[in-house]
C-alpha cells in the first residue's frame, strides 16, 4: 500500500498517535489484508439478503424484499458487526489477530447486532427495490421524491454507523445507542454530516455504475467504506464515550497510552 508514497517513520513515533491522513494511511497499510479478509466474509453473510432482493425485483414484490431484508438482516448483522469491531480495534491499535477477534466478536455481539442488521437490511430492501423501479421504471420519480430519498439515506447512514459502533463497543439498551448517537451527531454535526454523504456517494456510484462496480466487490466489498466511515469518526467518539480509558481501566495493558498529534 505504499506505492504511491515514500516511507515516514515519524508516523510510528512511540506515544504518538498521528491525526488526519498519516493516520489513515497507517492504520490502511498496517491492516488493509484482514480488512479484505473479514470483509469478504462478511460478504458471505449478505448473500441470503442478495438473493432474496433478486427475487422481489425480478417478481415486482414488495412484500418479498421486505422478507428479504428481515431474513439477510438476521444473517448478516453478526457478520456486520465482527467487521466493524475489527476496524474500531485496529483504530485504537489493539493488535490481536484478526481471527481472535473475529471469534470475540462474533461471541459477543451476535445478540445485539441482530436488530441493527434486520433495521440496515429492511432499510436498504426499500431503497434497491425503489431504485430499481425508478431504473426500469417508466415514469421516473421526481427531483423533489429524490431529494426526499436521499436526506432520509444520509441520516440513516450517519445513525446507522454510530449504533454500530456502540453495539460492538458498549453493553448498552438499544434506546441509550440511539440517544447517544443522535447527540453525537448534534455536537458533531459537520463531521457527521461528512461521514454519512461519503457513504451514499459511495453506495449511488456503486448502483449507478452496475455491474462494472460489481467488479470490485471481491476486493472492496463492504470493509473500505466502513473503514473510513470509522475513521472520520473514530477520534471524536474515543473524546466523546472515553473509548479507550474504559478499556485501559478494565483491562490494564492492553493499550498502550498515546496522545493526538498533528
Amino acid at each position: 500500500m505504499a506505492l504511491f508514497f515514500g516511507d515516514d517513520e515519524e508516523r510510528f513515533t512511540p506515544g504518538v498517535r498521528k491525526v488526519g491522513f498519516p493516520r489513515y494511511r497507517e492504520v490502511l497499510e498496517g491492516n488493509w489484508k484482514e480488512f479484505m479478509l473479514v470483509g469478504f466474509l462478511t460478504l458471505l453473510y449478505l448473500i441470503p439478503f442478495g438473493a432474496g432482493m433478486v427475487y422481489a425485483i425480478l417478481s415486482s414484490s414488495l412484500l418479498v424484499a421486505v422478507f428479504a431484508g428481515v431474513i439477510g438482516g438476521l444473517f448478516s448483522g453478526p457478520g456486520i458487526a465482527c467487521m466493524y469491531d475489527l476496524i474500531l480495534r485496529r483504530l485504537r491499535n489493539d493488535q490481536a489477530h484478526w481471527s481472535v477477534c473475529y471469534k470475540r466478536s462474533m461471541k459477543q455481539n451476535w445478540k445485539a447486532s441482530l436488530l441493527p442488521g434486520v433495521v440496515q437490511c429492511v432499510f436498504l430492501s426499500i431503497l434497491i427495490y425503489s431504485g430499481a423501479l425508478h431504473y426500469w421504471g417508466v415514469r421516473p420519480m421526481t427531483l423533489g421524491t429524490l431529494f426526499v430519498f436521499a436526506v432520509a439515506c444520509v441520516i440513516f447512514l450517519m445513525v446507522l454507523t454510530l449504533w454500530w459502533c456502540q453495539t460492538v463497543l458498549f453493553d448498552q439498551k438499544t434506546g441509550m445507542k440511539l440517544r447517544n448517537a443522535l447527540f453525537f451527531i448534534l455536537f458533531h454535526f459537520g463531521r457527521s454530516l461528512v461521514c454519512g454523504l461519503v457513504q451514499f456517494a459511495w453506495w449511488m456510484v456503486a448502483f449507478l455504475f452496475l455491474p462494472w462496480t460489481g467488479l470490485l466487490v471481491p476486493f472492496l466489498s463492504v470493509w473500505y467504506i466502513l473503514y473510513l466511515a470509522v475513521f472520520l469518526l473514530y477520534r471524536y467518539m474515543d473524546q466523546d464515550f472515553e473509548i479507550e480509558d474504559r478499556i485501559r481501566e478494565t483491562f490494564p495493558g492492553r493499550l498502550p497510552k498515546e496522545e493526538y498529534r498533528p
